[in-house]
């Protein structure tokens, strides 16, 4: 898909999950378009400006190979042997090998405490969705990933004892053909007083 300038709602109704196996895998990211993205979720809101998010890039193949292997090992290591996939095994190495640079999304808890957590972590979905919507804009595919391998990543991500990862923000040139969104209507979700 390529840039485009939309009207801001517009843009939001077309942000789509892009799905790592829809990547051109040979399509490299330029650092300017990532770099983009990262100050684009600088710009959310944070109370008290506490600015909690923090974000690891796995840009160059050795590091998104050292990810993966992360990924396939804690899958091999902690999943029991009656829930156990080679299959799955492969792809949690392959999938971050696929994507053009994957960003590790961390909370960075104001060490003041002075707001409450939920509101840190708000913010720094906020800031994925800043990332998201810049993504959809320039036509770059992208994926918020949870894996418990991710959200238990402190050791491999080195993180302080106030930060804790809250999942994988994959990227990636792509070939997804348009899907048309999906929501119920707004109607049935608000109560007007």
């Amino acid at each position: 898909m390529p840039p485009t300038s939309l009207p801001i709602s517009t843009l939001i109704r077309q942000r789509r999950s892009v799905f790592p196996k829809f990547y051109k895998s040979e399509a490299p990211i330029d650092r300017a378009v990532i770099e983009q993205l990262l100050e684009n979720a600088n710009w959310a809101p944070t109370h008290r400006l506490t600015q909690p998010w923090r974000f690891q890039v796995f840009h160059s193949p050795e590091s998104r190979a050292a990810l993966g292997d992360y990924l396939s090992g804690y899958y091999h290591y902690n999943t029991a042997p009656e829930a156990y996939s080679e299959e799955k095994m492969v792809k949690a190495g392959e999938t971050p090998r696929r994507a053009g640079a994957v960003i590790a999304i961390v909370l960075h808890r104001d060490p003041e405490a002075r707001v409450p957590e939920f509101e840190e972590i708000a913010a720094v979905a906020m800031a994925v969705q800043n990332m998201w919507l810049t993504c959809t804009e320039l036509g770059l595919g992208c994926y918020w990933s949870t894996p418990k391998a991710a959200l238990e990543a402190s050791e491999f991500l080195q993180l302080e004892p106030n930060e804790f990862c809250l999942g994988l923000f994959y990227l990636g040139w792509h070939e997804m053909p348009e899907v048309a969104g999906k929501r119920e209507d707004v109607a049935e979700k608000v109560l007007w007083r």
